[in-house]
């Protein structure tokens, strides 16, 4: 006889596990499908908690090389990268291990294999070995994630050409490293190996880094990262990669734009040009349900299918890649098939990049702004103006706000530092309840910190910051 639920995730990642916890919580009988080993999907096992566990590392080794000297601190550091993967291999267990707590803590019932939707209202399991099992469930929520987009003519081996996952277990840090792709992925991955030694150089199809940051911040960073040894090829692609007889490797560049090519010698190639939805396996044509013109799932605005009882949240449909938005979209999910009526704010999901220092932006650029004729103000104060970043020596980067012209709104921000990831949420929450750049000025801070500038940055859309 088939088990019956009132609700069955297929995949554990940050939606999918976020989704079932919460559906747990409002009293539903759920199950989850994971086909691999561990739950948390690509984030906790080979994306978000790895890649900052070794950024994380690799930015104490390089300010323990750089940096502390200036502190007054007298060290020669060596790098034991065994221990450092290690560290971040026993970071993904403990996160893991906790979602897997979390699941038994909430009598969530967990089947191993791969799901596919045979019919509405059915998931079945197929393990790697052994029989099938058919799951009777009246709710189904697709959160199967996202994949590396591959290159025509380059060959990801995991070894010398690799995607985002291969590039979290180098066992000897590369002497040449090639990115492909200007994106946060690989300008996070390539700072990792840069502060460890190795010379990295980007190749991005368009004329800047960064697509959809602002672009004065993404000129900013393109700088920051020159000087920290990036080397950046702009508007050109990668068209192929041989291995020679040595063990080398061959990469040949062409211009965006057609031209001559010319061959780069390089020692490893990371190739990140972006995620496509995964989707593939699920039977999605098998049970009618529909996909756009970029193979995401078709949902409406409470994240249904053109089918009923099927749901699908995160990579798999539209809207930016990142797990919390994935996670917020499965915490509404779950309040939806309730019977509630949850709302997810898709104008103020923050992204963060976690280089050296953090870009973290929320909200509409100023790009965005004026490609919609929205008149707008914009405040801007350096870290080289406030007191905690230079007692830090983390004077790198600024706080830019947006704010409507009429209503004093705040639209947008950016922020370069270090921790600005930490800092974005001050604003997210402010946008959250329409709060204007005034409510956020006359807003008190704590001093001496790096949250000062966002203040600063606040009253430069009004009268002037104090600091500057």
């Amino acid at each position: 006889m088939a088990d019956n639920f009132d609700l069955t995730v297929i995949g554990s990642g940050p939606g999918g596990y976020v989704a079932a916890i919460r559906a747990a919580q409002l009293g539903m009988k759920v199950a989850v499908v994971e086909k691999w080993p561990t739950f948390g999907g690509t984030c906790l096992n080979i994306g978000c908690i790895p890649s900052k566990a070794l950024l994380h590392a690799s930015e104490l080794f390089d300010e323990a090389r750089h940096q502390f000297r200036q502190f007054g601190i007298e060290a020669s550091p060596t790098l034991n990268l065994e221990q450092m993967l290690r560290h971040k291999d026993d970071t993904v267990t403990a996160n893991v291990s906790g979602i897997e707590f979390l699941f038994k803590k909430n009598k969530i019932t967990a089947f191993r294999g791969t799901g596919s939707i045979p019919a509405p209202g059915k998931v079945l399991v197929t393990p790697e070995s052994g029989p099938g099992q058919t799951i009777e469930t009246r709710n189904i929520v697709i959160a199967t994630g996202s994949v590396p987009i591959s290159l025509p003519g380059i060959t990801i081996d995991e070894d010398k050409v690799v995607s985002s996952t291969g590039a979290l277990g180098f066992r000897q840090v590369p002497r040449r490293l090639l990115v492909i792709g200007g994106g946060i992925i690989g300008l996070e991955l390539g700072s990792v190996w840069s502060r460890l030694g190795a010379k990295v150089t980007v190749v991005e199809f368009l004329d800047r880094i960064l697509p959809g940051l602002d672009s004065e911040a993404a000129r900013q960073m393109q700088r920051t990262l020159q000087k920290q040894g990036f080397e950046f090829r702009l508007g050109a692609k990668v068209t192929a990669v041989d291995k020679r007889a040595d063990g080398t490797l061959a990469a040949r560049l062409e211009p965006a734009a057609g031209g001559e090519a010319l061959v780069l010698d390089t020692d490893a190639v990371l190739v990140a040009v972006g995620r496509k939805p995964f989707t593939e396996g699920l039977g999605l044509e098998v049970a009618g349900v529909a996909l756009d013109e970029r193979g995401r799932i078709r949902t409406d605005h409470n994240f249904k299918t053109n089918v009923p009882g099927i749901y699908a949240i995160g990579d798999a449909v539209a809207g930016p890649m990142l797990a919390h938005k994935a996670m917020d979209e499965g915490h509404a999910v779950a309040e939806v098939i309730a019977g509630q009526k949850p709302h997810v704010n898709y104008a103020t999901v923050p992204s963060v990049m976690y280089t050296s220092p953090e870009v973290a932006w929320i909200g509409r650029s100023e790009d965005e702004l004026k490609a919609a004729g929205i008149e707008y103000k914009a405040g801007k104060f350096p870290y080289t103006a406030n007191g905690r970043a230079k007692a830090m020596l983390a004077t790198q980067g600024y706080v830019k706000i947006l704010a409507d012209v009429t209503t004093d709104r705040v639209l947008g921000a950016q922020i370069i530092a270090r921790n600005a990831g930490e800092m974005i949420h001050e604003i997210a929450v402010l946008m959250e309840f329409s709060g204007s750049a005034e409510d956020l000025g006359r807003t008190m801070h704590a001093h001496p910190t790096m949250s000062e500038a966002i203040k600063e940055a606040a009253l430069m859309c009004g009268d002037g910051a104090i600091h500057i």
